[in-house]
């Protein structure tokens, strides 16, 4: 399986939630050999989008001639896309956005009715792709925190997606705590064993994975310690 990695961390290989991510795919290299880039999204010049909708009335050529059109030509040619970052302002950090809204290339002007939902109508056949997100933040819980950046994500990739969220992510990087941080990337590599063999995640793994490693009010506190 050719799988791309698009990582928006700014930290790049010292991002948390590429520890998460990392983890993810060793376990499915052991179910399978796997053919895996990671793509640092600060690292590629990419212009903004300026919304001039050139490339949706020419053929799905951009105005712009800078990086985008070989992460386009990536994009194309694998067969999973993963999106790992981190959680900034609820949603994802600036570079990867770049990234997301330079897309518009692989759409047309053209729409047509999806369900109870209007999209464009593709310029390629991206059509075998899966969607993979992966997304840590350093809040001890996921409820009222990770919802709009799921929301965007289904929004974008509504068929053939999975999400992954993990709070408490900064402690993949202390290793003091690695009592809690070691068993939970265990399961990550559980869930990337899985999901490399059947395309999905059990449920009970799922929720043990976005689960908190340390009580909410203990995370807390040693946070606001270290302020």
């Amino acid at each position: 399986m050719k799988i791309l990695v698009l990582n928006g961390s700014p930290k790049k290989e010292n991002s948390d939630t590429l520890c998460i991510t990392r983890a993810f795919l060793e376990g499915m290299q052991q179910a399978a050999p796997q053919d895996m880039q990671i793509i640092h999204a600060v690292d590629r010049r990419i212009a903004y989008c300026t919304g001039c909708f050139t490339c949706m009335h020419n053929g799905g050529v951009c105005i712009h001639d800078d990086d985008m059109r070989g992460i386009l030509e990536q994009i194309l040619d694998s067969d999973l896309l993963i999106l790992s970052f981190p959680l900034y302002c609820y949603g994802m950090p600036a570079p990867l956005k770049a990234i997301i809204d330079r897309v518009l290339p692989l759409s047309s002007m053209a729409m047509q009715r999806v369900g109870d939902r209007y999209e464009h109508v593709g310029q390629a056949d991206f059509s075998r792709l899966r969607y993979l997100m992966i997304c840590g933040c350093g809040f001890p819980n996921s409820t009222h925190n990770f919802e709009p950046a799921i929301a965007q994500f289904k929004l974008l990739f509504p068929q053939r997606h999975t999400i992954l969220t993990v709070p408490e992510s900064p402690m993949f990087h202390a290793p003091e705590a690695a009592i809690v941080t070691k068993p939970r990337l265990q399961l990550v590599q559980k869930a990337g064993r899985q999901y490399a063999e059947t395309g999905e995640i059990e449920a009970p793994l799922l929720a043990q994975i976005t689960s908190p490693m340390i009580p909410e009010e203990q995370y807390a506190a040693i946070v606001n310690a270290g302020v």
